[in-house]
């Protein structure tokens, strides 16, 4: 039997509705990110679940929640799961972040693996910090199935980081709408990309880009 990993990003939010910067902003789930969240666990439940890791952001242990609550399983917290810090570009759109910081956005936008937001962090500290969760996971449970769930852009880094494929274009290469779950099994040739952004467990809430 092998590892598996499904990755779920968080259900909906306020933030994820009107596109702004939200990293360490600890916001709340709508109540569509709540049926998201619900319609997660209901198609999942049946999965033979070893554990649960979640980011300490009350978005992410709301989404985890119910799942918990169908099998039994403690969630386990993770800082290093948490979403990218954004600094001072926190809770602003990017039209006020271009206008407020443009020589610095600009260099975001072209590398955000080595450029931070203004007072935040680079696409290279995420890897970092989520790789420690991930390697613990993989000394942990040599097989079966492991919920991590995470943030859009920290998800990104890590399947980049799995995948070979440069960090600092993780804004550029993976898509990662609300209460989408990508799956990655670990064998003996490394990480294999089972399924990337799927939604077709939401069922009562409109697929929310």
């Amino acid at each position: 039997m092998t590892l598996n990993i499904f990755f779920l990003r968080h259900g909906e939010t306020v933030a994820s509705k009107t596109d702004e910067f939200c990293g360490t902003s600890d916001v709340e789930l709508t109540e569509a990110g709540k049926m998201m969240a619900k319609d997660f666990a209901v198609a999942y439940s049946s999965v033979p679940w070893k554990a649960i890791f979640v980011s300490p952001m009350r978005r992410t242990i709301a989404t985890a929640q119910p799942l918990c609550n169908l099998t039994g399983l403690e969630m386990q917290l993770r800082n290093g799961l948490k979403e990218i810090n954004f600094g001072k570009w926190e809770g602003k759109s990017q039209a006020e972040v271009n206008h407020q910081f443009h020589d610095e956005y600009l260099r975001w936008q072209s590398e955000p693996g080595w450029n931070a937001p203004s007072d935040g962090e680079r696409a290279i500290d995420i890897a970092r910090r989520s790789s420690e969760v991930i390697e613990e996971i993989d000394q942990t449970y040599k097989d079966g199935n492991i919920l991590v769930v995470s943030h859009k852009a920290t998800i990104r880094i890590i399947l980049c980081s799995l995948l070979g494929i440069d960090v600092g274009r993780y804004r550029d290469r993976i898509h990662m709408p609300v209460a989408a779950v990508s799956v990655v099994e670990f064998n003996e040739q490394g990480p294999l990309l089972k399924k990337l952004s799927d939604r077709s467990h939401l069922k009562t809430v409109a697929k929310i880009p």
